[in-house]
Order: C-alpha cells, then sequence, then structure tokens
C-alpha cells in the first residue's frame, strides 16, 4: 500500500481481502458445480461454510505461496484440510475441476470490481467540482501560456473545462470496459475444461451467475488484453489529473501566484521554513503520473504470455495492475480536494496580463489589421510594434497608436477594445458550455 493510498483501495487490496475474494469465488464455484448437478448439494454447502477469510493465517499461506508459485495452491490445500475436519464427505469436492489461475484471476476481477466503484466515485466527485469551477470563473480571464510563456487571453473556465472534457472521456472509457473486464475465469488446467466433461460451460454460466460476473467467450489464461486495457484507461486517466496538477501547481509557484490549494491545519506546510504553503495535492497527482507509466509498461510487458500458463510474466501482473489502480486512485482523491476548494485570485492574474504591456494582445492586433495590410504585413507591423515597446519600456497599445499604418485602421475606441482580454476569448464560452452539457443532470 501506497503512503497516499486512499483507506477503500487499501482495504481492496489488502492480503485478507485477497484471500476473501478467492475464497469467495471458491465457494461460488462450489455452488455453481452443484447447480449443475457435478458435485452433491451438501457438499457445495459445507465447503462454502468454511470459506471465510477470517479462518485462516493469512501470513501463513503467504510464506508457502513463495514456494508453491502462488497463493492458490497454500490456500486450497488449507481449505481443504478445513473442510475435511468439519465435513469429510466434501472434501474430494474443494476446488473441483479448476487451476489455480481461475482462482486467483476471477479473484483480481473482484478485488478490481470494488476498485473501479470507487474510482468511478470519486471521478464524478472530481467532474462536479471542475463543472461548477468552469462555470464560475468562465469570464475569469488570465493569460494563456504556450512553451511556458504567455500566448494570449484565456479563461480559468475555459482550462478547467478543457480538463474536465478529458476526465468525461475517462468515464465513458472506464464505463465501456467494464462488460469486458468484469467476467469470470474458468478454464481448469489449459483453458478445456475437460475435468467438467461436456458440463463446462454451464458450471462457467452459473459460477458467472453466483458472483454478479459475465462470461467470456473463452477462458482467457494467456489472453491478457483486459487487464491491459484497465490498466491502460486507468493510465489515461492518470496522466489527465497530472496534467491538471501540472497547471495548477505553476500556477501557485509564487511569482505567479494566480491560484492557491485549499489551506488548512498542517496542510502544505515545511519543516524549517514557517511560510511554506506547499502544493501538496497536487504532488500526489504529479508524483503518480510520473509512476503509473512505468507500470503500464510493465502490464503490456507481462501481456506477451506464453501458451496456456504464463511464466513469469503472469506473476508479474500481481503487484503491478493494483498498484495502478492504488495510484490512480491517490491522485483522484487529492485532486477533487484542490479542485473543490481552490482559491483563486482574478487580481494577480490580471496584474499577469499587464506583465508585457500589451504583448499578450499581439495576435489580436494582427488580425485586426489584417484586412487592411495583410497577413504578413500585419504579422510584421506588430512584432516590430512589440519588439520597440518591450525596448522602450512602453505599452504596444502606444506604440501601435502612433505607427501610421496600424492609425489609419484603428482608431482610439478600437485600440481599446483590442487590449480588453474581454474582447479577445472567442468561443471560450461556447466551449464551457458544450462541456458543462455532457454533465449528468
Amino acid at each position: 500500500m501506497g503512503l497516499f493510498t486512499p483507506a477503500a483501495l487499501a482495504r481492496a487490496f489488502a492480503p485478507d481481502t485477497r484471500i476473501e475474494r478467492m475464497l469467495e469465488v471458491e465457494a461460488a464455484l462450489a455452488r455453481a458445480e452443484a447447480t449443475a448437478g457435478v458435485i452433491p448439494a451438501d457438499a457445495a454447502e459445507a465447503i462454502a461454510a468454511q470459506c471465510r477469510a477470517e479462518a485462516f493465517d493469512v501470513d501463513a499461506l503467504e510464506r508457502s505461496a513463495r514456494d508453491a508459485g502462488n497463493l492458490a495452491i497454500p490456500l486450497v490445500a488449507a481449505l481443504t484440510r478445513v473442510v475435511a475436519e468439519r465435513a469429510p464427505q466434501a472434501r474430494g469436492y474443494v476446488h473441483w475441476g479448476a487451476t489455480s489461475q481461475d482462482i486467483i484471476d476471477t479473484g483480481i476481477v473482484l478485488q478490481l470490481r470494488d476498485a473501479l466503484g470507487f474510482i468511478d466515485a470519486e471521478l464524478a466527485r472530481l467532474c462536479d467540482a471542475l463543472a461548477t469551477q468552469a462555470d464560475a470563473h468562465r469570464r475569469t480571464t488570465l493569460a494563456g501560456r504556450t512553451w511556458l510563456q504567455q500566448a494570449s487571453p484565456t479563461t480559468l473556465g475555459l482550462k478547467l473545462a478543457g480538463c474536465l472534457a478529458g476526465f468525461q472521456r475517462d468515464q465513458a472509457r472506464l464505463a465501456a470496459l467494464r462488460p469486458r473486464l468484469l467476467v469470470v475465469q474458468l478454464g481448469g488446467a489449459a483453458g478445456t475444461l475437460a475435468s467438467l466433461g461436456d458440463r463446462g460451460p454451464a458450471i462457467m454460466a452459473a459460477l458467472a451467475d453466483v458472483l454478479d460476473l459475465g462470461v467470456a467467450p473463452a477462458p482467457w489464461h494467456t489472453q491478457r488484453d483486459t487487464l491491459c486495457e484497465c490498466a491502460t484507461a486507468l493510465g489515461i486517466l492518470t496522466a489527465g489529473l497530472g496534467k491538471l496538477a501540472r497547471d495548477l501547481a505553476l500556477l501557485a509557484q509564487t511569482e505567479v501566484g494566480e491560484v492557491a490549494e485549499p489551506q488548512a491545519p498542517g496542510r502544505g506546510g515545511s519543516s524549517t521554513m514557517p511560510q511554506k504553503r506547499n502544493p501538496v495535492g497536487a504532488s500526489v497527482a504529479i508524483a503518480a503520473a510520473t509512476r503509473v507509466p512505468g507500470l503500464v509498461a510493465t502490464m503490456l510487458t507481462a501481456a506477451v504470455q506464453e501458451h496456456e500458463r504464463g511464466l513469469g510474466n503472469w506473476p508479474a501482473e500481481w503487484e503491478t495492475l493494483p498498484a495502478i489502480v492504488e495510484c490512480c486512485g491517490s491522485a483522484l482523491v487529492a485532486m477533487a480536494e484542490v479542485v473543490s476548494g481552490l482559491v483563486v485570485d482574478a487580481d494577480r492574474m490580471q496584474a499577469n496580463v499587464a506583465l508585457t504591456h500589451g504583448q499578450l494582445f499581439a495576435e489580436a492586433a494582427q488580425f485586426a489589421l489584417a484586412p487592411s495590410l495583410g497577413r504578413d504585413q500585419a504579422h510584421k507591423l506588430v512584432a516590430d510594434a512589440c519588439r520597440r515597446a518591450a525596448s522602450e519600456g512602453r505599452h504596444v497599445r502606444e506604440v501601435l497608436a502612433e505607427t501610421p499604418a496600424a492609425r489609419t485602421t484603428l482608431d482610439g475606441a478600437a485600440l481599446d477594445r483590442l487590449f480588453d482580454a474581454q474582447h479577445y476569448l472567442g468561443a471560450s464560452d461556447t466551449f464551457i458550455d458544450r462541456v458543462l452539457a455532457a454533465m449528468p443532470r
């Protein structure tokens, strides 16, 4: 478990939860086989009655797994011993027809279902916060920045709405993924279910019904595309969270000071500098976005598995995929809190717009002059005016007002309008409205 992992995700992937989910699969398998008439109903209930995680020594099972090669082998042995003590007649039906990977893979699917429920809820919370802030700041102007330099005016609302649109696509990706991901794994020794005779497909369907999961067309022992799809979708989401965090952290720099994370006792402090107000939420998200790409690459590399059971690459997933989910969840929680309580300094934004004495409006001036001068000539005229203004410490508007070619096209009122950010926001409101319209009502 990571330092910033939310409690719900820590529980979802805790060692005892992993055992609990695997036992849930064993109980469901027994009941499914009883439904299909493969094992006696009383044996199935006797097995299911002993599938309680608290009755097993998790630490001992994990130690045994190091020699066995996976956790299912010692778990099945321990379950069989307990069943033999309580209901000897059911002993031989434990784990009937299944293989270790069936139990481990279906168990991780159940863990992922729990985890994705948390991810969905936190993503919805972040989207709601972004929608509120985007609407509230649709006319809060600030300098747009390209290559970390001031470019043209934009609005904080549009900046946040752009991030919101990306997260809405993340929601759609995760929703589309679920039917493919949340399916049982049951293939037996080599994916044929030969040990179950002609009842294999019926038992697979019954197992899915008991666990409230879907049924894949065929066992997927070494077809890991859906797990990779999950890892990649969460990787894309984490990257988006990192982008939002990076932008807000840059805007929160002392020299910029346009936004700040919410303040609370003990939040963002320094062990030695009392004045510090560090963007700790952004730090969590950026750390996650830094770590997750390598983990996603591990999942994709591990997907190249040999024949009907991978050697070493399948176990590589066991810690990698939970780590991706935990990183994504920690970033989500952090950024939902940051956006919900974001402190905005609109006056500082205007002061920063004024830093370059009108150069932020160079594009606007060029397009205003282009109809009469032509684009190339207008570009040259404005570029010369910007250089002259910078060298003389003057405002670009003042220089343009003195330039004959500009003065004949733009009078004082036109120049005033030209250098007002509110008149050079293009379709910002339309874009914000489109994104907000996609929010659930």
